[in-house]
Formats: structure tokens, C-alpha cells, sequence
């Protein structure tokens, strides 16, 4: 089955919690709720299991003031103010979308975490693209998309029926080219970034340049893993950092012992248990990720000079 962001967030999530049998408080709606709502209708014989404070529906974190049980229905504290807290975004949600009382990593944070862990790993690996256009004979430089970090390999197709592309031995990368007027641009606008070609290649053949670029972040939850660029078989990897990020945070909740329940569960988790499981994460973060690299020098024997 591919994997897709919804995927990911969940696979992340039950890691943090430990496939625990410890439930969260949760409920349901039993209407559709738009992005200014300040009242919403939940489930009457689950909502006593909901609490005043944070909720998370979705991808938002709500304020909750108070409840009614018998009506099923539920109050956002300081209206509109009580929607999207938390640096999330104020949605639509549907009915029976579920709600969660007071998440200990709301969905958001895995995201975020998840999008960290992807921006890290680049450059160590990194996404291929191309990009053809057309040799001319008066123009040695050529605009090239703006996405590119760095030029990997130059071809050129060849006259006649053989269809072989003859790799270019005199190309140079510049990404600071000028904008100004004057210079040759793309459409409709230029990129800063362009390919300089000294060969004598056949006018009006294509030229071919593989690069470089950063992997794309994920969206939405139907996006796929893939549609970052990376294969399938990073997935454990970008698990693994974002799991090594969000594990902390479990120490600053040591420092609120507010609660009954967190006082008597102090002295059964050691100091610095959440820093030693998120170190744990690290290490195995940091070996899948020499694993690949080591696996992309292997398949790109430039890979070393290039990347130095």
C-alpha cells in the first residue's frame, strides 16, 4: 500500500505513544462545524469523557469553555479567539470527525516534525530532476528551472537513428546568473540559475541536464511519500527523525506536576528517560541515514566529487 502523509502521521504517532493501552479521552461530531463556528455538537454519550481546554479536531486545536451533556454540545472559549490555537488553522470539519481532548502530540506537531525531518536530510540525499531544451548556435547560456541546487550530469542528443545522448564535457553551472535586462531570460520570468555550454553540439538538438534539488514537504494528508521525490524506502528513516524531534518534549511535561496523576508517576520514569529514548531514536535515525548515502555513492560513482 503506498504511504501517504495521513499514513506517516499515524505510524509516527503510535511509536511516540507506544501501541499503549492507555485510551485517549475522545468523542465525536455529530454535525458539520465551518472555520467560525464557536459552538459544536459532540456525541452526548461520549462527550463526559471530553474536558475544558484543549481539543483537537482534525488538524486544529480548539478551546473548549464548558459543555453540555444532556444538549451534546460544546463551547469555544473567547469565540473565534478559541479557534486555531496553537499556530493551527481555524477549518471546516465534517460530522464524525473525530475529537480528541488535550492530544499529547497533536497531528500539527507530528506534520511539522515530519516536514523537519525531510528538509534534513537533503543534501546528504537528494532529489534528481531534468530539464531539456534546445541547443542554438549564437547562445551559450541557457536559463535552467529555479528549483536547481546543482547540475549532476550535461547530455546531448545525437544526429541520425541511433537515439544515443553523448554526455557534454564543457558545461558550468553558474546559480548566480544575472536578472537584469539584457540577459537572455526564460518564460515568463528568469530563475537566477543557468547552464553554460562550450561543446560543439548540433543546432537545435536537445540538450539534457539532470540536477539536483531539494525533496518537496508534504501537504496534504492524501499526499503520497513519494510526491516528495524520495522512495518508499525513506519512510522509516524521516520516521525515525521525526520521532527523535517530538520525544522531548516529554521532559518538559515532567515539569508540571500539577496533577495527581503526574505527581504519583514521577518517580516511576526516570529523569531524562524521554532524552535517552530520543537519543535512541537519533542513532537509529542516523544509521539508516548513512545506509543511503552510502547506497547513492554506490550508484553515482561522481557522487563524491560532486557532493564535495
Amino acid at each position: 500500500m503506498a504511504v501517504t502523509f495521513a499514513n506517516l502521521v499515524d505510524r509516527v504517532k503510535q511509536q511516540l505513544l507506544g501501541y499503549t493501552k492507555d485510551q485517549a479521552s475522545v468523542s465525536f461530531l455529530t454535525a458539520p462545524m465551518t472555520a467560525s463556528d464557536t459552538t459544536f455538537s459532540v456525541d452526548t454519550s461520549t462527550a463526559k469523557s471530553l474536558s475544558r481546554g484543549l481539543i483537537e479536531i482534525g488538524d486544529e486545536l480548539i478551546l473548549a469553555k464548558n459543555y453540555d451533556y444532556t444538549a451534546g454540545t460544546g463551547m469555544v472559549m473567547a469565540g473565534v479567539n478559541g479557534r486555531g490555537r496553537e499556530a493551527t488553522v481555524a477549518a471546516t470539519h465534517a460530522a464524525n470527525d473525530i475529537i480528541t481532548s488535550d492530544p499529547r502530540f497533536p497531528r500539527v506537531r507530528i506534520k511539522e516534525a515530519i516536514n523537519d525531518a525531510i528538509n534534513g536530510v537533503y543534501p546528504d540525499l537528494w532529489v534528481f530532476a531534468q530539464y531539456e531544451f534546445p541547443y542554438l548556435a549564437a547562445r551559450y547560456e541557457y536559463p535552467i528551472p529555479s528549483d536547481a541546487d546543482d547540475v549532476y550530469k550535461v547530455v546531448a542528443n545525437t544526429v541520425g537513428p541511433s537515439g544515443v545522448w553523448f554526455p557534454v564535457q564543457s558545461w558550468r553551472f553558474n546559480p548566480m546568473a544575472s536578472t537584469t535586462s539584457g540577459q537572455v531570460k526564460p518564460t515568463p520570468t528568469p530563475t537566477g540559475k543557468t547552464l553554460q555550454i562550450y561543446d560543439r553540439i548540433v543546432p537545435g538538438r536537445n540538450v539534457r541536464a539532470s540536477y539536483t534539488k531539494a525533496p518537496t514537504l508534504l501537504a496534504n494528508d492524501g499526499d503520497l511519500f513519494t510526491s516528495t521525490g524520495f522512495p518508499e524506502r525513506y519512510v522509516d528513516l524521516i520516521m525515525y527523525g521525526a520521532i527523535w524531534r517530538l520525544l522531548p518534549a516529554y521532559e518538559a511535561g515532567r515539569l508540571q506536576q500539577s496533577s495527581i496523576e503526574a505527581t504519583e508517576r514521577a518517580p516511576l520514569v526516570p529523569t531524562s528517560a524521554a532524552s535517552q529514548a530520543s537519543q535512541y531514536f537519533l542513532a537509529l535515525y542516523s544509521k539508516r541515514l548513512e545506509e543511503e548515502r552510502s547506497r547513492l555513492q554506490q550508484l553515482f560513482e561522481s557522487y563524491q566529487t560532486f557532493n564535495g
